[in-house]
């Protein structure tokens, strides 16, 4: 049986190394908000095995330990209100009333802390990875050497519904497919980070980054201080430069604007944010025209030309013209300006083949063919229900698996299986069946946990503290003439008690990543 194994032993042992001038004598009582804490059976953040904190996490447990519930309690509210005030806020789709709801996004106020050299890693391997990823997206709309060579599986590339045969053979400027991606890494029992997966189309959430920042900055400005906290402040500007980079050639101040669905769409305070940072125009599709094979912006002076989308819009609504003809949120006749190269597309179309999920599980053997080097990060072991062998193992172990469909996001359609009813893995099982090309499965992770804030009641008297909850991260990375990766990126938090699911979509919410420029 195929499996795609995790390729290196943790470096962090269970606990992380503290100086021994530190560990004499018990470790420190929990009082106040970690009167209860528990760091149960799953690799903690903050504190190693022994229940000491990290040397890394030090400073941060004794200010929060010298705190009341009541004094963290009012700083949260004020961080609330800030989100409020500034209408920091996410949607969810299919509420419990079955409309959308618009809510704030939940921030916890613990920050999640990664020493430079733990960082220094991760920043090599998700370059590696991109870097390997464009070469993948260039061959599998060219030459297809990879699937040639039996490398990855042609007909799970050719099969994948967000494979474009629509753009083979059109050449991108610097044979540049990924100008942002958003990839999802997790820490299992040994502390280990591996990749969960890759969000190359459109994703979401730097926003969330950039104002969790400033909140934090605010909150706790002294411990931040002290700290050494890399910047994050220069994403914009480097996503900016990244568009700036595959503009068509000739073009010396190209006009970016961002596309987006519209105010209805989850992520549209990503879009106005990102947009304004960066200085560019926020359009829907309703405000471009095609005119002589070149987009054109409606403006208050008349058309103005158009040479870079950062478009927030999936390929199936960019443009009726090419897929679907029902479809008004994009531009008609986008597709032929961009391969004809007079405007360009950030990301670039078919983008979507290279982070299915199916796909994914191929991604060590992908950097090594390209690259001749062995993946820096590895992936959790995944199975391929696309596989005779592999089905029958998902189908006899769905009781102990995790269960994603291969092209879906935000944590929609997931099956954790240890908490899943009979009924559950019957109805998928037969989906399963219908579609195997569509599932893929891996072993439920006991993903690192960090202290996050919990009140019990959320209207009533202080009754706060902190507990355990599963976190992930999503670094962010822009490429251009060069590719560079945000020190830090969103920590997202299953505020759910014992839930695997950190996503927003799915109640979860997030923290202030903490990248520091030393080691201590």
């Amino acid at each position: 049986m195929r499996a795609m194994q995790s390729q290196s032993q943790s470096q962090n042992g269970s606990g992380g190394a503290q100086r021994q001038s530190q560990r004499q004598g018990p470790p420190p009582a929990r009082v106040g908000l970690f009167a209860d804490y528990n760091e149960a059976a799953f690799y903690d953040e903050m504190f190693d095995a022994d229940g000491y904190p990290r040397e890394h996490y030090r400073g941060v447990f004794d200010q929060l330990s010298s705190m009341t519930p009541t004094d963290f309690d009012a700083r949260r509210r004020r961080a609330d209100l800030t989100f409020l005030q500034q209408g920091i806020t996410f949607t969810v789709y299919g509420g419990e009333s079955g409309g959308n709801t618009e809510r704030i996004f939940p921030f916890d106020l613990v920050p999640r802390i990664i020493t430079a050299r733990k960082w220094d890693r991760i920043e090599r391997g998700l370059k590696q990875r991109i870097h390997a990823l464009n070469l993948f997206l260039h061959d599998v709309y060219h030459d297809q050497k990879i699937l040639k060579d039996g490398v990855v599986p042609m007909d799970l590339v050719l099969g994948c519904p967000d494979y474009r045969r629509e753009i083979f053979g059109v050449d991108v400027v610097k044979d540049v497919y990924i100008n942002i991606a958003g990839t999802d890494l997790v820490r299992d029992h040994n502390g280990e980070y591996l990749v969960l997966e890759d969000n190359l189309r459109s994703p979401s959430g730097a926003c969330y980054v950039l104002e969790n920042r400033q909140v934090m900055k605010h909150t706790f400005p002294n411990t931040f201080e002290r700290y050494g906290v890399r910047s994050v402040d220069a994403y914009c500007l480097e996503l900016r430069d990244s568009l700036r980079a595959v503009a068509p050639a000739g073009i010396e101040n190209p006009t970016i604007v961002l596309l987006t669905p519209g105010i209805y769409n989850s992520a549209y305070y990503d879009h106005a944010f990102l947009a304004k940072q960066m200085g560019i125009e926020l359009c829907e599709g309703g405000d471009l025209v095609v005119d002589d094979a070149h987009v054109y912006m409606r403006t208050t002076q008349g058309l103005r030309r158009v040479d870079v989308i950062y478009r927030r819009v999936d390929d199936d609504y960019l443009d009726p013209m090419t897929f679907r003809p029902d479809s008004s949120l994009g531009v008609t006749g986008l597709v032929n300006c961009w391969r004809a190269g007079n405007v360009s597309l950030a990301n670039g179309i078919g983008t979507g083949v290279a982070d299915d999920k199916a796909v994914y599980a191929y991604t060590p053997q992908i950097i090594k063919y390209y690259l001749g080097e062995e993946p820096i990060l590895p992936i959790v072991q995944t199975f391929s229900t696309a596989h005779e062998d592999e089905r029958k193992y998902v189908l006899e172990n769905l009781h102990e698996l995790v269960v994603k469909p291969t092209n879906a996001s935000g944590g929609y359609g997931l099956l954790v299986g240890p908490h899943s009813t009979a009924l559950q893995r019957q109805e998928l099982r037969a989906q399963i069946m219908a579609n195997p090309r569509g599932w893929i499965a891996q072993p439920t992770l006991a993903l690192s946990r960090h202290p996050t804030y919990i009140d019990e009641d959320g209207d009533g008297p202080i009754l706060g503290h902190f507990e355990g909850r599963h976190v992930d991260l999503r670094p962010y990375i822009t490429c251009g003439d060069e590719i560079r990766v945000m020190p830090g990126g969103l920590t997202r938090v299953a505020l759910v008690k014992d839930s695997l699911v950190v996503n927003s979509s799915q109640g979860g919410g997030s923290k202030d990543t903490w990248v520091l420029s030393r080691d201590f």
